[in-house]
């Protein structure tokens, strides 16, 4: 049986999935969620009730949240491309900068973003703020740490990458990175650049319109 990724082309989260599928052309099914197909949304409600992407379905598993999605992908599904090597030590610098760029890159761009969709009565100035300094403070950090670096963990593309991509992309449409973060700049063109997220940004473009804050004419 097919792979099956329940996911929205436009989504940061599932982006991430999606490099870690094309980086070793893994064969999939998209099963895509959208106001058009109910059935496909009933099923993914059925498989997981709380209502976040992306998940994967591989025979009579199910397997939730994007970085959990690429691990097993490494162990079930593996191909050339190695995204967490067997070095425990290195693995976990990687695990460490994937965090990174979900919790401190992806969540305060999320922030941001969803403040943008609510309602002006009940918007949020104050977490706003509090998003766009995480951000700042995550870029400067950032910029220091890929001085001298081609990707996140060192010389090979790896699953800190593949959650990097898609948090950079957003996160510069949502709170501009600083022109003082040359480092931070380069790499994410470096990102922009890579095959697999190539297409997936490609994949992504006839939605953004849905962009509350407006897509940039860029990328």
């Amino acid at each position: 049986m097919p792979l099956n990724l329940y996911a929205h082309p436009f989504s940061s989260y599932c982006q991430k999935a999606l490099i870690a599928l094309y980086e070793n052309d893994t064969p999939f099914e998209f099963r895509m969620l959208g106001p058009d197909d109910e059935s496909t949304v009933a099923e993914w409600m059925a498989l997981w009730p709380l209502k976040r992407f992306p998940v994967l379905v591989d025979g009579d598993r199910t397997i939730m949240e994007a970085s959990i999605i690429i691990e097993y992908l490494g162990l079930h599904h593996p191909g050339p491309v190695r995204l967490i090597p067997s070095d425990a030590d290195a693995a976990l610098d990687i695990r460490l900068m994937d965090r990174f760029f979900d919790n401190y890159v992806m969540t305060p761009q999320g922030k941001i973003v969803v403040n943008a969709i609510r309602p002006a009565e009940v918007r949020d100035a104050y977490g706003v703020e509090e998003a766009r300094a995480m951000l700042d403070a995550a870029y400067r950090w950032l910029d220091g740490r890929m001085a001298g670096r081609e990707w996140a963990s060192g010389d090979s593309f790896s699953l800190a990458d593949c959650a990097a991509a898609p948090a950079l992309f957003y996160a510069d449409w949502s709170h501009a990175i600083g022109e003082e973060f040359a480092h931070v700049h380069a790499y994410r063109q470096r990102l922009l650049a890579r095959p697999s997220f190539a297409r997936a940004v490609d994949e992504a473009r006839p939605y953004r319109p849905l962009f509350p804050l407006g897509a940039p004419d860029r990328d």
